[in-house]
């Protein structure tokens, strides 16, 4: 099997190299100040970032380990946001305590739903929520493209000048994006059949099961408001048991304790299980590091999933950037 996995000398020297390649896509410097953007979340921050270059200046509401389900607007998000010249949001519920904040906001202020939009066809409904869709497409690079697509589309309407810049960048960022999901079809493709189960706090990762057919069972549901019960996480250790799952995986953004519960129920019945690793599910890894940006979150996560579980890996992703193992 061939992965497609490159290997640079050293990990500043391949930062330092995107940085410049990105520079290039974005086009010679603007005379004219830059687009003020706001973003909620990382993911729709760095995408965004990508696409507009130089020609936007865009400002995260939502950091490192910040669970978006939960987050409500501070007094300086209202001010951020208040002089924002375009405001993207995810939409389909995510920022479920904000919706309203953002429905009243657009009333003066250029404010998009990035995800809103997609084709219902390619989103998954969830039983618990009538009328109410999973938001978590980012966890299939090729659905996030849908969502690139939108927030360049986005830009070009607040800037039309910078169409051909961010034209060029799309289409960059979009072989990227592609490149991301062949690696998470080559190395999940090496996990057994049989330990294709992905555990972990809430159901972030529905997405990603559909995609490489993994079946998904999260302790909580979409939502991290919802509760975990003693029964749920009854029903999930019995599933560990019966069917041998040795690994689980907890969440930077969701607290561990159900998790741990589940690995000591387990260990109560004589079945051993492990944390097979951390994954970013609603948030991003640290600003300025390689999992900070949404290719490398998904190359930790697809790399992480599928070493945890059986599968065979290079040891520092896709890129070789990942922190090492």
């Amino acid at each position: 099997m061939t992965l497609p996995v490159s290997q640079p000398t050293t990990r500043r020297a391949a930062l330092t190299g995107l940085a410049a390649s990105a520079a290039l896509l974005a086009g010679p410097a603007r005379a004219q100040a830059p687009l003020g953007v706001v973003a909620t979340t990382g993911m729709i921050a760095d995408t965004t970032r990508v696409v507009g270059g130089d020609r936007v200046a865009v400002r995260a509401l939502m950091g490192p380990g910040v669970d978006p389900h939960a987050y409500r607007q501070t007094r300086s998000d209202i001010v951020a946001l208040s002089r924002a010249d375009l405001v993207l949001w995810h939409g389909l519920y995510l920022e479920a305590q904000m919706e309203d904040f953002f429905v009243d906001l657009t009333r003066s202020r250029n404010v998009v739903p990035v995800a809103d939009t997609l084709p219902r066809d390619l989103l998954l409904a969830h039983d618990n929520y009538a009328d109410r869709f999973d938001p978590h497409v980012w966890m299939d690079p090729r659905l996030w493209d849908l969502v690139l697509t939108n927030i360049a589309g986005a830009l070009t309407a607040a800037d039309p000048d910078g169409a051909e810049v961010f034209a060029a960048n799309t289409a960059a960022f979009r072989s990227q994006l592609l490149a991301l999901a062949d690696y998470g079809d080559a190395v999940l493709g090496t996990v057994p059949e049989g330990s294709r189960v992905l555990v972990t706090a809430h159901d972030a990762f529905k997405y990603f099961g559909r995609a490489h057919g993994f079946e998904v069972l999260g302790v909580q549901g979409i939502s991290t408001e919802s509760e975990a019960g003693v029964r749920r996480i009854g029903e999930l250790v019995d599933t560990l048991v019966s069917r041998n799952v040795r690994a689980v995986f907890v969440e930077t953004s969701v607290s561990d304790r159900s998790v741990r519960a589940l690995i000591e129920g387990a260990g109560a019945q004589g079945h051993e299980v492990v944390i097979g690793g951390e994954l970013y599910s609603d948030a991003m890894g640290e600003e300025g590091s390689y999992e900070g940006t949404y290719l490398g979150m998904i190359d930790h996560n697809f790399t992480t999933i599928a070493r945890a579980l059986g599968g065979t890996v290079p040891d520092r992703g896709m890129a070789g950037l990942l922190e090492a193992s």
